[in-house]
């Protein structure tokens, strides 16, 4: 179905007032930029602000939906003959080939993550975010293996695979926050993701293989 020009209007405005407090948390930090301020900035009220976010961590992490649900995207869409574990590694090493925003490898990532280490409440929220990540894996993963309520391994599993990837994305942004340029960066990231790999149990490894339909 086609975007109404309503609909259109609404996610614009949505966009320019996160794109409006994005830059002021950048320039200023987290905690020191108001609401009010942001919706001055952006030529619109505090109660539109509010409309669009409720929180103001939510102006920050405003395409964190895209985060929360992202390992389980690359199970869902893993092939036939590969496992949620290396379907997740495959999907990852081609971010970090690929130089990627997605995976942090951006010049200018380090502002970001330097706003979020000197905002205790945006730290709060990165942690409820990887639970999120986990969570919703741990959800996909009894899904598409069919496991009873009661059964401990899609948690286990999704521990496992979190790990990596929380693992790699906290190695990018040292990495960023040390100055290292992207592409530098991704030369080491993808080291590091072979050795993630090699310290991951076989059983791990071949968990929730897609067999053919």
């Amino acid at each position: 179905m086609a975007e109404g020009l309503r609909e259109r209007k609404k996610r614009q405005t949505r966009q320019y007032i996160s794109d409006v407090a994005t830059g002021l948390f950048l320039e200023r930090g987290f905690d020191a930029v108001t609401i009010a301020e942001i919706a001055g900035a952006a030529e619109v009220s505090v109660n539109t602000v509010y409309n669009y976010f409720p929180a103001k961590e939510d102006l920050f992490f405003d395409r964190s939906k895209g985060v929360a649900d992202r390992l389980s995207r690359f199970v869902r869409g893993r092939a036939v003959g590969e496992s949620a574990a290396v379907a997740v590694l495959r999907e990852l090493r081609e971010d970090v080939e690929a130089v990627s925003p997605r995976v942090g490898l951006i010049e200018g990532y380090e502002r970001f993550m330097r706003v979020v280490h000197d905002a205790p409440t945006l730290k709060a929220r990165l942690w409820y975010l990887q639970q999120e990540v986990h969570d919703n894996l741990e959800a996909t993963l009894r899904e598409e293996t069919g496991a009873p309520a009661g059964d401990p391994l899609p948690g286990l599993m999704a521990g496992q695979i979190n790990w990596v990837h929380q693992s790699l994305m906290h190695w990018i942004a040292q990495a960023m926050l040390a100055g290292r340029k992207p592409a530098e960066a991704s030369r080491e990231a993808l080291v590091l993701l072979d050795e993630m790999a090699e310290l991951l149990g076989e059983k791990v490894l071949n968990y929730a293989v897609r067999t053919a339909d």
